[in-house]
């Protein structure tokens, strides 16, 4: 045996042996157990907290146990929900987005485009990139677009908070409704032929052809992508879910009833357009946002307006706008943000309807 070999013998000896994937998926099991159980207790918690441990009544004794419920009841959805979709990302690389997208045509690419761009890692850094990489594959610009509406709106974030706050309908119906606006609004720009306003210098790029791996990942590294996904987005986005949340304990005790009535209520028609117009150039997320709008809820503001500022700040925010200027003329950066916002107001005022 040669000293090379000795020395791999013993450095692979000593390294410790892979955990079998059933302990893996047991210990989830578990865990997701135990997160149930948690979870269930809140409410009980949250109360008894506020109200006999502390003594506080009245409105203050309203706010703190609002902020004690929402505050974890939030956190370990978000936990739960990202965990899970840190996996099915592990499936849904940029590059094989790309590849599935590729050769197909309108319509029903819209459609295909509209629904990976929910489970695609996605952030505004990464627009310009994944659109050199999508036009330079033959992807249609509508269907390219598609893609880049869907994957900032409907995001896991916004969907576990509303999920949490308002129930598994309005999450639905916010999801569905955010997929009609990305696959309209693409195939729209679609019908609109404007390739030609895309920046000349895209078409010049060379994009490589990147080998896609992840459907050869162990489940073990596919967990281990899901625990990275939490500790990056829960990481980074809680901060803003305390600080919505604390604002949104505050109006929910002290703000009065009825008086969000009166200029974001179902019968202020008006409201939703403005709504919108005034979330396009403001840059937030929805971890900051929803807790926000729960409270407002409750003292009569309408879930069809709050929810199109919403999606107009996570949909249309400045930075990835911004950015997409890089590589789109004025005139294709100005539709793609009308349409968008026309689909968004309609489903504001569908929500109103609705709900």
């Amino acid at each position: 045996m040669t000293k090379a070999e000795v020395v791999d013998k013993e450095r692979t000896g000593n390294a410790p042996a892979p955990r079998p994937c059933w302990l893996t998926i047991l210990g989830g099991l578990g865990l997701v157990a135990v997160w149930y159980v948690l979870y269930r207790q809140l409410q009980p918690a949250a109360d008894w907290l506020a109200y006999d441990l502390i003594g506080l009544s009245g409105r203050i004794g309203s706010a703190v146990a609002f902020f004690a419920f929402d505050a974890p009841k939030v956190i370990m959805l978000l936990v739960l929900i990202v965990f899970g979709v840190g996996i099915i990302n592990t499936f849904f690389t940029p590059e094989r987005t790309r590849q599935i997208l590729a050769g197909k045509r309108e319509s029903i690419g819209n459609v295909l485009a509209a629904n990976l761009g929910i489970v695609t890692p996605f952030c505004s850094c990464s627009a310009v990139p994944l659109f050199i990489g999508f036009v330079k594959a033959g992807v249609p610009l509508g269907v390219t677009l598609s893609f880049l509406i869907a994957a900032p709106m409907i995001n896991e974030v916004a969907v576990v908070l509303l999920f949490g706050m308002f129930g598994w309908k309005v999450a639905a119906f916010y999801v569905s409704t955010g997929l009609v606006i990305a696959v309209v609004a693409g195939w729209v720009i679609g019908r609109l032929k404007m390739e030609r306003f895309v920046e000349d210098w895209v078409y010049e790029v060379e994009v490589g052809d990147a080998c896609c791996v992840s459907g050869k990942l162990e489940w073990n590294s596919r967990v281990q992508a899901g625990a990275a996904a939490v500790r990056d987005i829960v990481g980074k986005v809680w901060p803003y879910v305390l600080v919505g949340i604390a604002v949104g304990a505050g109006i929910h005790g002290y703000v009065p009833e009825g008086l969000m009535a009166s200029f974001m209520g179902k019968s202020a028609w008006w409201s939703v357009p403005l709504a919108v117009l005034a979330g396009v150039p403001m840059y937030s997320n929805a971890a900051g946002i929803v807790p926000i709008m729960s409270a407002l809820l409750e003292k009569g503001a309408s879930l069809g307006t709050a929810l199109a500022f919403m999606m107009a700040v996570i949909g249309l925010s400045l930075p990835e706008t911004i950015i997409l200027r890089k590589v789109l003329k004025p005139r294709l950066i100005g539709v793609f943000v009308g349409v968008v916002a026309v689909g968004i107001t309609l489903v504001g005022y569908l929500f109103n309807y609705v709900f």
